[in-house]
C-alpha cells in the first residue's frame, strides 16, 4: 500500500527535513521496493525514518564513521551496504555508503538511475 501525503508530513517532522522530491513520488506510488533476492532496493517509509534517525543519531557511530548527516539513506543491498541521497548540498545523485570501509561513492544521477541499474540486474553487487 502506498505511503499517504499526510505520512510522509509527519515522517518529515520526525525526521527535522524534507525527503527528496524522487523519493516522494515514489512512496506516493509505492511504499518501499524490494528487488533480487527479497532486498530492500527501497524501505518503506516507516524504514526510512528508523535508519535515518538511527544513522544521524547513534553516537557508537560517530566513534567509527564519519558523520552520515549529509546522507539521506532509502535503501539497501542486503549485506550491510547502504544507499543514500547526498542532502548537503541537495542533489538527485545516489550515493552507496560501503560499511565495511566507510567508503562512500557515487552509483548513480537519479533515484530511477538507481532503479534501473539495481533492478536490472539480480547481481547484489552491481555498484562496485
Amino acid at each position: 500500500m502506498p505511503a499517504n501525503a499526510a505520512a510522509l508530513t509527519a515522517a518529515e517532522r520526525h525526521l527535522g527535513r524534507s525527503l527528496p522530491s524522487e523519493l516522494t513520488g515514489l512512496l506516493l506510488e509505492t511504499n518501499g521496493i524490494v528487488g533480487h533476492h527479497g532486498v530492500d532496493a527501497v524501505w518503506p517509509l516507516e524504514q526510512i525514518v528508523e535508519q535515518n534517525l538511527q544513522f544521524w543519531s547513534d553516537d557508537s557511530f560517530a566513534d567509527l564513521y564519519m558523520p552520515f548527516d549529509a546522507l539521506f539513506f532509502f535503501g539497501d543491498n542486503g549485506g550491510g551496504d547502504q544507499f543514500a541521497f547526498v542532502q548537503t548540498p541537495p542533489r538527485p545523485d545516489v550515493f552507496v555508503w560501503e560499511h565495511e570501509d566507510d567508503s562512500r561513492r557515487w552509483v548513480a544521477g537519479s533515484l530511477l538511475d538507481y532503479l534501473n541499474r539495481s533492478l536490472g540486474r539480480a547481481d547484489d553487487g552491481w555498484y562496485r
